[in-house]
């Protein structure tokens, strides 16, 4: 983004912009470069207006939710990172039918502040999610799941900006989802979702929810920063099984490193670089390939400028 640029957007929004920010600060795995402009918008017409004047400029951006799936390169992002905050964080009750309660949440507020939320309220259905780190808008997107379940079984409907910036309402029918997936419309920002949960007994709820937790304390690396699992499982296999049988665990590059508790981990032991982390998901790839003629295809996105070779 060029001055001008810059000046034409400060004239019209609303929210905070800041320039030149390392987005390691932002990010669960403590890597990453600069963003050109980290854009906070203050509410949905500010989030409009900054998406037509992006788009019109051919101007790159993406959506940053709590940075819990994400590697951003070094090198930074030549383009504007937009940060869903204080004007995408509420979260209601509206009567559903049959019994049925929904949990309306808009897609800049915590996953875990949801969970709270429902067992406040004594409502089952989302524990599954318990640790589960991340925004409920990268929820729907990764289709996050634990223990057999995902998001898309509690799934009732979504807000989303469309490519042309209209607002648009999508149920379930109308979306397709699959592991650690979901097809929105190309472009498209989610703004807030409707999960449908039932009522429960809070006792019951709180306890399923601590079980929940308790294990993932035990099983997970979560005294280093990291981005949860690193791959996806392969159909009828599971990635930390492979990467283990081969002896991976605490295989190092730089700073960056296979934990030692869970393989499909990948932690930032000592100030590792986002190249050291995705250098590290390619040996793990090409060894297990090598190995076990298994291709792991990554969770965790990746954005930002490709290192110079």
């Amino acid at each position: 983004m060029n001055a001008s640029q810059k000046q034409n957007v400060e004239n019209f929004f609303q929210g905070n912009l800041l320039y030149d920010i390392p987005l390691k600060d932002f990010l669960s795995f403590k890597v990453g470069g600069p963003a050109d402009v980290l854009a906070f918008p203050e509410n949905q017409e500010d989030l409009v207006m900054l998406l037509r004047f992006l788009r019109m400029e051919k101007i790159p951006f993406f959506v940053l939710g709590e940075g819990t799936n994400l590697i951003v390169r070094d090198r930074g992002f030549k383009g504007v990172v937009i940060k869903l905050s204080s004007g995408f964080k509420t979260i209601g009750l509206e009567e559903g039918k049959k019994g049925k309660v929904y949990v309306k949440a808009q897609a800049g507020e915590k996953l875990s502040r949801v969970i709270e939320f429902s067992f406040q309220n004594s409502l089952s259905g989302l524990e599954f999610a318990s640790g589960i780190p991340g925004s409920i808008g990268g929820a729907l997107v990764m289709n996050a799941g634990a223990y057999g379940k995902e998001i898309k079984d509690i799934f009732l409907s979504a807000i989303l900006i469309a490519s042309d910036n209209s607002i648009r309402k999508m149920g379930r029918e109308e979306l397709r989802f699959s592991y650690r997936k979901v097809d929105l419309p190309p472009g498209s920002i989610i703004i807030e979702t409707i999960f449908e949960l039932r009522a429960g007994d809070q006792q019951a709820v709180g306890e399923l929810i601590q079980e929940i937790l308790n294990k993932r304390k035990k099983s997970q690396p979560l005294n280093f920063p990291s981005a949860g699992s690193v791959f996806k499982n392969p159909p009828g296999l599971y990635a930390a099984q492979l990467i283990e049988e081969l002896g991976l665990k605490g295989c190092q590059i730089g700073g960056a490193a296979v934990s030692e508790r869970h393989a499909n981990f990948i932690v930032n032991e000592q100030a590792a670089t986002a190249r050291d982390i995705l250098e590290l998901i390619a040996f793990v790839q090409e060894k297990v390939w090598q190995a076990k003629g298994v291709r792991l295809e990554p969770e965790i996105w990746v954005r930002g400028e490709k290192d110079d070779q």
